[in-house]
């Protein structure tokens, strides 16, 4: 999965301080399409309807709107809801998502939008931020707004996605993909992990462990969606990588090599390499880098500790091989990301 720079999201809502110096709550309008999954749809309402600032304001403030005016959408349960909102919350919105839906019709069967739907996304402001989860990907390839990007789907639609939109480049193997202003996510469960990473990129770790405590998730599942795709039953007797992993997670500021790690399972190496990614999704120096990344953010954001020692506790070694990994995997150097993170992991 790639992760970005949290900055632009940051400037962005900065810049919306009022006379007052109080900053509006983030903007997010959740689009329910006719045969919106109900699980979905109240994917971003509990995760953004949930951080807080120092004094307790809401970070953001989420609505949810139709195509329509405003009232009744189907859903593909026994039961509509009713928006509250038409597709003009759309002008108004940072970031706008579009959950899956049973009903895509055209964009689904042959990738191109309705007029109706076409004409609610024209409301949308340039540079909003765009999210899909499931199969809303959909959408926003239709719209052509994923052309020469990444971006995954849930894994059962995949081939279709990609036979559809040739433009897109697909990863069909991980739980979502964030590309600055274009996140999609994997299949339904996945928007969850999506929209913790959203909070994160924009408030920081401490901010978005919070969040997942009360919703009583994981703040990150390791691995991606190959975890999930139907496959045969492993023979209970194999042996699993999961003591191994735990092993690494108490060492990570020690030098790991791959033999190490194969001899906690007693496995060779290349039988341990191949286990590993079948059940985490990705290689172990991957996992490990990974690991690594997170650890240095939580000491960035919840410590004082100077830049080298991070980097030591980290498991890198060095402040240039932190700085290296951090400016790869997230975009900034650590100075930037403890700056921009700082205040957020006092709250």
């Amino acid at each position: 999965m790639a992760l970005t720079s949290p900055q632009p999201d940051a400037r962005r809502t900065a810049a919306r301080h009022t006379a007052a110096g109080h900053t509006p709550a983030h903007r997010v309008a959740v689009l329910a399409l006719d045969g919106v999954i109900p699980f979905e749809l109240g994917i971003p309402h509990r995760i953004f309807g949930r951080p807080r600032g120092p004094g307790g304001e809401k970070l953001y403030e989420v609505v949810t709107c139709s195509v329509r005016p405003p009232g009744p959408v189907r859903t593909d349960a026994d039961y509509v809801i009713l928006a509250e909102h038409g597709p003009e919350a759309l002008a108004t919105a940072d970031t706008v998502i579009i959950p899956a839906s049973y009903e895509l019709g055209p964009v689904y069967t042959e990738g191109r939008l309705t007029g109706e739907l076409a004409a609610a996304l024209a409301l949308v402001r340039p540079g909003t931020r765009m999210v899909s989860i499931c199969t809303g990907s959909f959408v926003l390839a239709a719209a052509g707004l994923l052309d020469g990007r990444p971006a995954t789907t849930h894994w059962s639609s995949t081939d279709r996605f990609q036979r559809l939109f040739p433009r897109v480049k697909v990863d069909a193997g991980v739980l979502f993909v964030d590309d600055g202003d274009m996140l999609t996510s994997a299949g339904v469960a996945a928007g969850i992990d999506l929209c913790l990473h959203i909070v994160r990129r924009d408030h920081g770790t401490a901010t978005a462990n919070e969040v997942a405590r009360l919703t009583v998730v994981p703040p990150y599942r390791e691995g991606g969606q190959a975890q999930y795709i139907e496959r045969p039953i492993p023979e209970p007797q194999l042996a699993t990588t999961t003591a191994a992993r735990a092993w690494a997670l108490d060492r990570l500021h020690e030098p790991i090599q791959l033999r190490d790690m194969a001899g906690q399972e007693s496995m060779s190496v290349r039988t341990f390499t191949r286990r590993f990614r079948e059940e985490v999704g990705v290689s172990p120096g991957q996992w490990l880098t990974f690991q690594r990344v997170e650890r240095a953010r939580q000491l960035l954001e919840s410590t004082d500790l100077s830049i080298d020692q991070v980097a030591r506790d980290a498991g890198f070694g060095t402040a240039q091989s932190m700085r290296q990994h951090l400016q790869s995997v997230l975009g900034v150097p650590p100075t930037v990301y403890r700056r921009t993170f700082r205040a957020g992991a006092g709250r």
